[in-house]
């Protein structure tokens, strides 16, 4: 089983800061099992980025398979996650 390094893009907190404090251990508990190989899907056809979910929210991911280093973009619900995309 492949072992990933987590890098996080600057401004990747911008939502998850102002979330509650329950709602982010969820999402860190997520954000920490990226450092294995886990299931994520394509966020688009035609965009490198892949999309895990916690519960309601999900957490934006760029996937680098030859240096095994997984970049956070984002975390946020679904409307958060909506404009995020948008501004691709």
């Amino acid at each position: 089983m492949a072992v990933y390094s987590l890098i996080f893009e600057p401004g990747w907190d911008k939502h998850f800061l102002k979330m509650d404090k329950s709602v982010q251990t969820m999402i860190w508990g997520k954000i920490q099992q990226q450092k294995e190989e886990t299931k994520t899907r394509h966020l688009k056809h035609g965009i490198e980025f892949y999309v895990a979910e916690a519960g309601q929210y999900r957490i934006v991911i760029k996937i680098d398979e030859k240096e095994k280093i997984k970049t956070i973009h984002l975390a946020g619900n679904h409307k958060q996650y909506e404009k995020w995309i948008k501004s691709q």
